[in-house]
Formats: C-alpha cells, structure tokens, sequence
C-alpha cells in the first residue's frame, strides 16, 4: 500500500510570536494561550497533551493524557502508577509534553521532571471523579495484557456491588504526577513556513533564559 502526501499543503496566517511581547515567565504565556485557545477556538479538550516516556526496553513512546492543573510549579496529570509510563517514569523521570492546537496554529514542547504529587492531592482529585472513574481506576490493570473485554466489564460489575452505598478511596496505584519544567518553547505557525519558535530555558538562579530559535 503507498499514499503519497507530497501535495498536502496549508498556509498558516493566523498570529504571530515576537520577543518583544513575551513574558518573562513561560507559565504566563503558557496560561495566556491556554485560555484564548480555549475559549476563542472549537478545539475539543483544550487540555489533551500527549506525553513522552522513555521505556524499559529504550524506545520513546507518546500517548495522550489530559492536564488537570497547572502552576508556576509544573504540570499535574493523573495516572496508574503501575502503567508502563509510571514505569517508564520510575525508571526515568525525564518527560516531554506537547500540545497542538491546529485550530489556532500552535504547538507547544515542555521537558522537565515527573515527580509524584502528595497523596492528599490525588485523594482530593479523586474525590471530584465520577463514580465510574473512580471504580474505573480500581478495576483496570493499565497496559497489562487482558483476555477479553467481557472480564473487564464483569470485574467492573463485581466492584459496583462491593462499593453499593459506599465510599471509594483513591488506589495507592493510582495518582498524580507533577511535570517540572526545564524548557518551553512556544511555537506559532506563519506563512511561507517561517514559523515563529521562542525557547525559554530555566538557568541556575531560576530565571528563564528566552531566546528565537529559526523556524
């Protein structure tokens, strides 16, 4: 099978990134895209971002997750712990996150640190869950191999009748990471291909170094 996608073409014209109007604080820019994209474009989950591990076995691996919370600190996700990407993160703490934002010709490239957040946070996180999503989280053995989708949903059965009535407390295997970020770079497409990127990186006296990079 052979598709060619040689003439797939598109001219993007709708904004621009000059250094002369950043902040000096990349969580500000971040927050300021955040929220024009999310409320100025029709982009289903604003907060989707995929995620880059390094496995055991040495490849890099991207999967899709959504930000929950974000701060001057870092990034929140949540997650099983049990998951190749908490193991991938056990074993190597380094990640990258990105978010494309087609609608509004944006992407942006964060690396940094994954650490796990105090447990009284993912406790309080996983109190605002639906019930489902919180049954959901107990019952699903992430990335471990499953016979069938029919044993998934009759454990699923099995755990609503336990939890009838009751409470359900937060899986130790399950909770939230914290993203420290080293370096972001913002990146807004412009016409003729000649891309705007800005690149902050955080020096020892954590302030953050901001430079153009060519597109």
């Amino acid at each position: 099978m052979e598709k060619d996608l040689s003439n797939y073409r598109k001219s993007y014209e709708k904004g621009e990134l000059l250094l002369n109007n950043v902040p000096d604080n990349p969580i500000e820019l971040f927050r300021d895209w955040f929220i024009e994209v999310d409320t100025h474009f029709n982009i289903d989950e604003t907060n989707a971002m995929t995620i880059s591990t390094i496995g055991m076995d040495g490849y890099p691996k991207n999967r899709v997750v959504l930000l929950k919370k974000y701060t001057y600190e870092g990034f929140i996700f949540y997650t099983n712990y049990n998951s190749e990407k908490g193991k991938a993160i056990e074993d190597n703490p380094n990640v990258c996150l990105s978010f494309f934002w087609h609608a509004a010709e944006r992407q942006i490239i964060i690396k940094g640190t994954a650490e796990k957040i105090a447990e009284n946070l993912s406790d309080g996180y996983f109190e605002s869950r639906p019930r489902g999503s919180q049954l959901g989280a107990i019952v699903s053995n992430q990335s471990e191999v499953l016979k069938d989708r029919a044993v998934l949903e009759a454990n699923l059965k099995a755990l609503e009748t336990k939890y009838e009535g009751k409470d359900i407390e937060r899986p130790k295997h399950w909770g939230g990471y914290m993203v420290r970020p080293v370096e972001i770079e913002f990146w807004q497409g412009r016409p003729n291909r000649l891309h705007d990127r800005i690149r902050y990186q955080l020096q020892e006296d954590f302030n953050w170094k901001i430079e153009r990079l060519s597109p």
